[in-house]
């Protein structure tokens, strides 16, 4: 029996070591792709600056909003920062501000407007010029998700910047 019971440890000794050696912080295999986090995603080298695809991949065009709140936090304001200073880099582009509400017990359409005119608001005070946007709340119209629960309706309490050539009230 105490033979038995030697082999067991030596057997688990071993499945240790094995165990352990396949969990080297050794760097010995040279990685596939750069470990930095700002490297090239192959497909978007091509971006050009000033495009709506620099705005869109680059600079972000969602600003997310609490549950039955038309208040920017910390977040939506470093974000419409961004957007400030790249629409003053590129003055071409116009602005559609289309806003959405998920929020059960708001006049979700109303919520939306004020949600969208906050942006507006905050993009003209930090110098964008309000004949180049507009705002329009959509209420629970195209929402991302349509779903019961507060983590995946968060995602429909935004307002989404999209860049146009000309002005498009619908």
């Amino acid at each position: 029996m105490n033979r038995m019971i030697e082999n067991t440890r030596r057997l688990l000794a071993a499945g240790l070591l094995v165990v352990a050696a396949s969990c080297s912080t050794s760097n010995t295999l040279t990685p596939s792709t750069p470990d930095v986090t700002n490297a090239e995603i192959a497909g978007f080298q091509n971006v050009q600056p000033g495009s709506e695809e620099d705005f869109i991949l680059n600079v972000g065009r969602r600003t997310y909003f609490t549950k039955g709140s038309a208040a920017l936090d910390s977040v939506a304001k470093a974000t419409l920062d961004t957007q400030i200073a790249w629409l003053s880099k590129y003055p071409r582009w116009l602005l559609k501000l289309q806003g959405f509400a998920d929020d059960p017990g708001a006049s979700e359409t109303a919520l939306s407007q004020q949600r969208a005119d906050a942006v507006m608001n905050y993009l003209a005070a930090g110098g964008i010029d309000r004949n180049r946007m507009w705002a329009k709340g959509y209420g629970k119209d195209r929402l991302v998700r349509d779903c019961p629960d507060n983590a995946c309706r968060s995602q429909n309490r935004r307002v989404v910047s999209n860049l146009r050539d000309e002005r498009d009230e619908s």
